[in-house]
Protein backbone atom coordinates (compact mmCIF):
# COMPACT_ATOMS: atom_id res chain seq x y z
CA UNK A 1 0.00 0.00 0.00
CA UNK A 2 1.03 3.59 -0.49
CA UNK A 3 1.07 6.12 2.33
CA UNK A 4 -0.19 9.71 2.21
CA UNK A 5 0.15 11.05 5.76
CA UNK A 6 2.32 10.94 8.85
CA UNK A 7 1.88 12.21 12.39
CA UNK A 8 4.93 13.09 14.48
CA UNK A 9 5.52 14.82 17.79
CA UNK A 10 8.51 17.02 18.53
CA UNK A 11 10.84 15.79 21.28
CA UNK A 12 10.35 17.40 24.68
CA UNK A 13 13.05 18.59 27.05
CA UNK A 14 11.96 15.94 29.55
CA UNK A 15 13.00 13.24 27.07
CA UNK A 16 16.16 12.92 29.15
CA UNK A 17 13.94 11.14 31.70
CA UNK A 18 12.50 8.72 29.15
CA UNK A 19 12.31 4.97 29.59
CA UNK A 20 15.38 3.06 28.46
CA UNK A 21 17.41 -0.08 28.93
CA UNK A 22 19.96 0.88 26.28
CA UNK A 23 22.74 2.10 28.61
CA UNK A 24 23.95 4.49 25.91
CA UNK A 25 23.92 7.66 27.98
CA UNK A 26 21.51 10.57 28.34
CA UNK A 27 20.14 11.90 25.05
CA UNK A 28 21.17 15.40 23.97
CA UNK A 29 17.90 17.33 23.62
CA UNK A 30 19.21 19.94 21.18
CA UNK A 31 20.81 17.29 18.98
CA UNK A 32 17.56 15.30 19.10
CA UNK A 33 15.62 18.33 17.84
CA UNK A 34 17.90 18.58 14.82
CA UNK A 35 17.67 14.86 14.12
CA UNK A 36 13.89 14.99 14.39
CA UNK A 37 13.75 17.85 11.88
CA UNK A 38 15.82 15.79 9.44
CA UNK A 39 13.51 12.84 10.00
CA UNK A 40 10.46 14.97 9.17
CA UNK A 41 12.19 16.20 6.02
CA UNK A 42 12.83 12.60 4.98
CA UNK A 43 9.15 11.75 5.46
CA UNK A 44 8.15 14.69 3.30
CA UNK A 45 10.62 13.68 0.61
CA UNK A 46 8.79 10.35 0.49
CA UNK A 47 5.65 12.26 -0.46
CA UNK A 48 3.91 12.36 2.92
CA UNK A 49 1.86 15.19 4.38
CA UNK A 50 3.33 15.48 7.87
CA UNK A 51 1.37 16.77 10.83
CA UNK A 52 3.80 17.95 13.51
CA UNK A 53 2.48 17.97 17.05
CA UNK A 54 4.07 20.20 19.65
CA UNK A 55 6.25 18.68 22.35
CA UNK A 56 4.47 17.46 25.48
CA UNK A 57 6.64 17.87 28.58
CA UNK A 58 4.24 15.74 30.63
CA UNK A 59 5.30 12.62 28.75
CA UNK A 60 9.07 12.11 28.27
CA UNK A 61 8.57 9.36 25.67
CA UNK A 62 5.82 11.09 23.72
CA UNK A 63 7.95 11.67 20.62
CA UNK A 64 7.56 7.92 19.99
CA UNK A 65 4.04 8.32 18.65
CA UNK A 66 3.92 4.94 16.91
CA UNK A 67 3.10 3.18 20.16
CA UNK A 68 -0.11 5.14 20.75
CA UNK A 69 -2.17 3.94 17.78
CA UNK A 70 -2.42 1.43 14.97
CA UNK A 71 -3.62 3.15 11.81
CA UNK A 72 -4.96 0.64 9.29
CA UNK A 73 -6.55 1.26 5.88
CA UNK A 74 -10.00 0.61 7.40
CA UNK A 75 -9.90 1.84 11.00
CA UNK A 76 -7.75 3.36 13.72
CA UNK A 77 -7.04 1.50 16.94
CA UNK A 78 -6.06 3.56 19.97
CA UNK A 79 -3.69 1.45 22.04
CA UNK A 80 -3.24 1.04 25.79
CA UNK A 81 0.53 1.27 26.37
CA UNK A 82 2.10 -1.32 28.63
CA UNK A 83 4.33 1.33 30.22
CA UNK A 84 2.11 3.11 32.80
CA UNK A 85 3.97 6.41 32.31
CA UNK A 86 2.86 6.45 28.67
CA UNK A 87 -0.86 5.77 29.01
CA UNK A 88 -1.81 9.42 29.16
CA UNK A 89 -0.35 9.97 25.69
CA UNK A 90 -3.32 8.29 24.02
CA UNK A 91 -5.77 11.01 25.12
CA UNK A 92 -4.27 13.73 22.97
CA UNK A 93 -3.50 11.33 20.13
CA UNK A 94 -7.12 10.22 19.91
CA UNK A 95 -8.19 13.82 19.30
CA UNK A 96 -5.65 14.14 16.49
CA UNK A 97 -6.66 10.87 14.84
CA UNK A 98 -10.31 11.91 14.85
CA UNK A 99 -9.30 14.45 12.18
CA UNK A 100 -8.47 11.56 9.84
CA UNK A 101 -10.61 8.57 10.85
CA UNK A 102 -14.31 8.10 11.54
CA UNK A 103 -13.93 4.46 12.64
CA UNK A 104 -11.88 4.51 15.85
CA UNK A 105 -11.55 1.53 18.20
CA UNK A 106 -9.78 1.34 21.57
CA UNK A 107 -7.86 -1.27 23.53
CA UNK A 108 -9.18 -1.64 27.07
CA UNK A 109 -7.44 -2.76 30.27
CA UNK A 110 -6.34 -5.29 31.35
CA UNK A 111 -5.25 -5.55 27.73
CA UNK A 112 -2.08 -3.62 26.88
CA UNK A 113 -0.74 -2.87 23.42
CA UNK A 114 2.05 -0.73 22.03
CA UNK A 115 1.98 -0.52 18.25
CA UNK A 116 5.75 -0.90 18.01
CA UNK A 117 4.82 -4.54 18.53
CA UNK A 118 2.63 -4.65 15.41
CA UNK A 119 3.90 -5.22 11.87
CA UNK A 120 1.54 -4.83 8.93
CA UNK A 121 1.93 -7.18 5.96
CA UNK A 122 -0.87 -6.44 3.53
CA UNK A 123 -4.11 -7.04 5.41
CA UNK A 124 -2.44 -9.23 8.05
CA UNK A 125 -0.89 -7.90 11.23
CA UNK A 126 1.78 -9.69 13.27
CA UNK A 127 1.50 -8.79 16.96
CA UNK A 128 4.46 -9.29 19.27
CA UNK A 129 3.75 -10.46 22.81
CA UNK A 130 6.21 -8.46 24.88
CA UNK A 131 6.60 -6.73 28.23
CA UNK A 132 4.49 -3.92 26.73
CA UNK A 133 1.88 -5.90 24.75
CA UNK A 134 0.02 -8.73 26.47
CA UNK A 135 -2.18 -11.52 25.13
CA UNK A 136 -5.41 -9.85 26.25
CA UNK A 137 -4.45 -6.74 24.31
CA UNK A 138 -3.40 -8.73 21.25
CA UNK A 139 -6.68 -10.64 21.26
CA UNK A 140 -8.58 -7.35 21.29
CA UNK A 141 -6.57 -6.12 18.31
CA UNK A 142 -7.29 -9.31 16.37
CA UNK A 143 -11.02 -9.08 17.08
CA UNK A 144 -11.05 -5.49 15.82
CA UNK A 145 -9.04 -6.39 12.72
CA UNK A 146 -11.45 -9.24 11.96
CA UNK A 147 -14.39 -6.85 12.29
CA UNK A 148 -12.95 -4.78 9.42
CA UNK A 149 -11.99 -7.72 7.21
CA UNK A 150 -8.33 -7.93 8.28
CA UNK A 151 -6.45 -10.56 10.27
CA UNK A 152 -3.81 -10.85 12.98
CA UNK A 153 -1.60 -13.40 14.72
CA UNK A 154 0.74 -13.34 17.70
CA UNK A 155 4.51 -13.78 17.93
CA UNK A 156 6.20 -14.40 21.29
CA UNK A 157 9.24 -12.19 21.86
CA UNK A 158 12.35 -13.28 23.70
CA UNK A 159 14.99 -10.58 24.04
CA UNK A 160 13.81 -7.54 22.10
CA UNK A 161 11.62 -4.73 23.46
CA UNK A 162 9.20 -4.57 20.52
CA UNK A 163 8.50 -6.78 17.51
CA UNK A 164 9.72 -4.11 15.11
CA UNK A 165 13.00 -3.84 17.00
CA UNK A 166 14.09 -6.87 14.99
CA UNK A 167 11.83 -6.91 11.93
CA UNK A 168 10.87 -4.57 9.10
CA UNK A 169 8.57 -5.43 6.22
CA UNK A 170 9.71 -3.77 3.00
CA UNK A 171 6.74 -4.85 0.84
CA UNK A 172 7.17 -7.19 -2.16
CA UNK A 173 7.50 -10.10 0.30
CA UNK A 174 10.88 -8.77 1.52
CA UNK A 175 11.52 -8.87 5.26
CA UNK A 176 14.50 -7.45 7.18
CA UNK A 177 15.23 -9.89 9.98
CA UNK A 178 17.64 -9.92 12.90
CA UNK A 179 18.42 -12.06 15.93
CA UNK A 180 15.73 -14.21 17.48
CA UNK A 181 13.40 -13.91 14.49
CA UNK A 182 15.79 -15.59 12.04
CA UNK A 183 14.80 -19.02 13.30
CA UNK A 184 11.08 -18.30 13.63
CA UNK A 185 9.11 -20.53 11.23
CA UNK A 186 6.41 -17.82 10.91
CA UNK A 187 8.72 -15.81 8.68
CA UNK A 188 10.11 -18.56 6.41
CA UNK A 189 7.69 -17.63 3.62
CA UNK A 190 9.33 -14.22 3.18
CA UNK A 191 12.42 -13.28 1.23
CA UNK A 192 14.71 -12.85 4.23
CA UNK A 193 17.24 -10.01 4.27
CA UNK A 194 19.40 -10.93 7.24
CA UNK A 195 20.75 -8.11 9.38
CA UNK A 196 24.04 -8.93 11.12
CA UNK A 197 23.90 -8.90 14.89
CA UNK A 198 26.43 -6.08 15.17
CA UNK A 199 24.04 -3.89 13.16
CA UNK A 200 20.87 -5.09 14.89
CA UNK A 201 19.63 -1.53 15.49
CA UNK A 202 19.31 -1.11 11.71
CA UNK A 203 16.64 -3.82 11.55
CA UNK A 204 14.18 -1.06 12.41
CA UNK A 205 13.77 0.54 9.00
CA UNK A 206 10.61 1.89 7.37
CA UNK A 207 9.32 1.44 3.84
CA UNK A 208 7.47 4.49 2.53
CA UNK A 209 6.24 4.61 -1.06
CA UNK A 210 9.09 2.53 -2.52
CA UNK A 211 11.82 4.24 -0.52
CA UNK A 212 13.40 2.76 2.61
CA UNK A 213 14.47 5.00 5.49
CA UNK A 214 17.37 3.48 7.38
CA UNK A 215 19.32 4.67 10.42
CA UNK A 216 22.64 6.28 9.58
CA UNK A 217 25.85 4.40 10.27
CA UNK A 218 25.06 0.80 9.31
CA UNK A 219 26.91 0.12 6.04
CA UNK A 220 26.23 -3.63 5.77
CA UNK A 221 22.49 -3.18 6.21
CA UNK A 222 22.51 -0.25 3.80
CA UNK A 223 24.18 -2.31 1.09
CA UNK A 224 21.85 -5.28 1.57
CA UNK A 225 18.79 -3.07 1.12
CA UNK A 226 20.30 -1.41 -1.97
CA UNK A 227 21.14 -4.86 -3.37
CA UNK A 228 17.47 -5.82 -2.87
CA UNK A 229 16.56 -3.06 -5.29
CA UNK A 230 15.45 -0.21 -3.04
CA UNK A 231 16.33 3.45 -3.00
CA UNK A 232 17.22 4.57 0.49
CA UNK A 233 17.50 7.62 2.72
CA UNK A 234 19.75 7.57 5.77
CA UNK A 235 18.57 9.39 8.89
CA UNK A 236 20.65 9.92 12.02
CA UNK A 237 18.54 8.94 15.05
CA UNK A 238 21.35 8.28 17.53
CA UNK A 239 19.74 10.34 20.31
CA UNK A 240 16.51 8.36 20.05
CA UNK A 241 18.42 5.09 20.16
CA UNK A 242 19.47 6.08 23.67
CA UNK A 243 15.78 5.76 24.61
CA UNK A 244 15.32 2.40 22.85
CA UNK A 245 13.60 4.23 19.98
CA UNK A 246 14.05 3.78 16.26
CA UNK A 247 12.86 5.11 12.92
CA UNK A 248 9.42 3.50 13.00
CA UNK A 249 8.76 4.67 16.57
CA UNK A 250 8.88 8.35 15.59
CA UNK A 251 5.83 8.48 13.32
CA UNK A 252 2.41 7.15 12.53
CA UNK A 253 2.23 6.54 8.79
CA UNK A 254 -1.01 5.97 6.91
Amino acid sequence: MMFSNAIVRKPCRSMIKGLTEANLGVPDYHKAIGQHESYVCALRECGLNVKELEADENFPDSTFVEDTALLTPHCAIITNPGAPSRRGEIIGMKRVIQEYYSDIEEILSPGTVEAGDIMMVGSHFYIGLSVRTNLKGAEQVIRILNKYGMSGSTIKLGKVLHLKTGLAYLENNNLLVCGEFLSNPEFKKFNIIEIPEEESYAANCIWINDKVLIPKGYPNTKQKIIDAGYSIAEVDVSEFRKLDGGLSCLSLRF
